[in-house]
């Protein structure tokens, strides 16, 4: 694979012009990409950078998965405007035991190197620590686009967030990677990393960014921390599901960014409804997290209950005996499913004619539930996804 052909889709590269001397030359890169366990699940914004890694992984070169497990623990200050919770070491080891699986859906594991920035910080003296932030000054570190934002407006930078660039850089460091890769909110820490081996005497890294693929709310970049993300461990019906809820204007970012559609198949897909274009997005990925025959099925049972008002073949089971209660309601039955946040939201819900039992509109959310003489059974439909089966 050519050089232009592993450039495709970037939003920016400096260094290109060593990079590409070292691909033609036929010298193997080693391609760094790093992911720090904030949260138990990946998400379909890193993917964009997955599917980078994993073409250059293709093309014959060493593809390294960086945990950030030592990071973890300042939190990337990258687009914040305040300081991140700080997470315990137990919590961060336990988000990182679930990375890698969730990573090999994506990535070959045989040819992939793993690393743990904790392997060489937790090693690191104090007085290493010092000589560290001597590499930057300050007046650099406000360059940054939102510690610029958030000293002008007076909100407090800690000294360890100071730090986390330099965290990271020094990974490029250590690793002696060739090639970084990340998001395009990652420019200025990655920058850090190839003006770190440079003071260093090696051979500089090359630093590639990735376009942040914007979440469901169809505002902000894809994060955990907006809770707008579709995640590698969402169930199939989740994943299609969240994929239906996009808007269309986003749905065709998805298809360059995730699918890595170029613009003559976009161009066939804007000559459909929008609906169905958005139901192809949602099976091919879908497809690409489980195979092909559950992407089909979750499109026909996507379609059997939107599209044609039809129940889903599977639904959840509730006993109105569990309950436990001498009048069980329509509201203590909604509340105990665990969709909902609260009474109010029930409440709300109904009010808006958003609940149908047996079909029919309910109008009083205190409305007993009950059986019909001879029947095994009701179905209750809340809003548009969720459906129950309620039994004695």
């Amino acid at each position: 694979m050519d050089i232009k052909n592993l450039l495709l889709g970037v939003e920016t590269i400096i260094g290109e012009e060593e990079l590409a001397e070292k691909i033609c030359s036929g010298q193997k890169v080693r391609v760094k990409f790093g992911v720090d366990p904030t949260r138990p699940d990946l998400t379909f914004g890193h993917l964009v950078v997955f599917n980078k890694l994993k073409q250059f992984q293709d093309a014959g070169h060493e593809a390294i998965l960086l945990i950030g497990d030592y990071t973890a623990r300042i939190g990337d200050p990258s687009g914040r405007s305040d300081l991140r919770p700080e997470l315990t070491e137990e919590e961060v080891e336990k988000n990182a035991s679930t990375y890698l699986e969730q990573a090999f859906k994506i990535l070959d594991r045989e040819k992939t190197i793993v690393r743990k920035n904790s392997e060489w910080f937790s090693k690191m003296s104090f007085a290493e620590s010092l000589n560290l932030t001597r590499k930057m000054t300050v007046a650099q570190m406000l360059e940054r686009d939102d510690f610029s934002k958030r000293f002008k407006s007076n909100q407090p930078i800690s000294m360890v967030e100071f730090m986390y660039p330099l965290i990271q850089g020094y990974d490029s460091v250590v690793l002696e990677s060739d090639l970084e890769i990340g998001g395009s909110d990652q420019l200025f820490n990655m920058l850090v990393g190839r003006n770190l081996q440079k003071d260093m005497g090696m051979a500089t890294q090359a630093v590639l960014t990735m376009p942040l693929l914007v979440g469901l709310d169809g505002v902000r970049k894809m994060s955990k921390s907006y809770d707008n993300y579709i995640a590698f461990n969402d169930s199939s019906k989740d994943i299609f599901g969240k994929i239906m809820s996009l808007s269309d204007d986003a749905m065709w970012e998805y298809f360059k960014l995730l699918l890595n559609f170029n613009d003559n198949q976009l161009d066939d897909l804007k000559n459909l409804h929008p609906m169905d274009a958005k139901k192809t997005l949602a099976e091919s990925l879908t497809s690409l997290f489980f195979d092909e025959f559950v992407g089909k099925n979750e499109r026909a049972e996507f379609s059997k209950v939107f599209s044609k008002g039809k129940l889903p073949t599977e639904m959840p089971t509730f006993s109105i005996s569990s309950l436990d209660l001498d009048k069980p309601t329509l509201l203590s039955m909604l509340l105990n499913t665990e969709n909902f946040d609260s009474k109010g939201a029930i409440r709300r819900l109904v009010k808006q004619g958003g609940v149908k039992v047996n079909n029919e509109k309910a109008s009083d959310p205190e409305a007993e539930i009950t059986l019909e003489d001879g029947a095994d059974e009701l179905i209750i439909k809340a809003g548009k996804k969720i459906f129950i089966r309620v039994v004695k």
